[in-house]
């Protein structure tokens, strides 16, 4: 079983926040996806789609192929388990630097490595990097932690 502070990713992300650590997403996607296949919906969607009211059953194979993005949106592994994105460039630079994370540099405020995570996080990187540079893991662990 992985231990609470190993779920936290080099950027201060915490992987047992992520839905695709969790799992849960891709599971019912999975389970929708099958459900939908056995019932044939993508013949009812077609003709429902000739009806004005239910117009939008027309874009149903785009839904079915979300679906499956979504199956296959899952994380078996942490970040420090070598998990998540393979281009991390923080996990790349804090094993380089041989730090725990990116919390542990100096730098993490005005980090270029870190400013993709802006798009899908906003600024919740750097609010957990800075409790956890203030406070430490500890205090991370049992207190709030951002993920957008």
């Amino acid at each position: 079983m992985t231990e609470e502070k190993d779920l936290i990713a080099y950027c201060g992300l915490y992987c047992g926040d992520c839905f695709g650590y969790q799992g849960k997403i891709a599971d019912l996607a999975r389970d929708l996806r099958k459900e939908l296949r056995q019932a044939k919906f993508d013949k009812t969607a077609e003709s429902l789609s000739e009806i004005p009211f239910f117009a939008t059953f027309k874009n149903y194979p785009q839904a079915y192929e979300l679906l499956g993005a979504l199956v296959k949106f899952r994380c078996k592994n942490t970040c420090r388990g070598g998990g998540g994105p393979p281009f991390c460039k923080m996990r790349k630079c804090c094993l380089k630097r041989g730090i725990g994370g990116c919390w542990q540099c100096e730098e993490f405020e005005t980090c270029e490595n870190l400013d993709f995570l802006k798009a899908g996080h906003g600024e919740a990187h750097l609010k957990n990097l800075r409790i956890l540079k203030n406070k430490g893991v500890a205090a991370f662990l049992a207190g709030k932690r951002y993920w957008h």
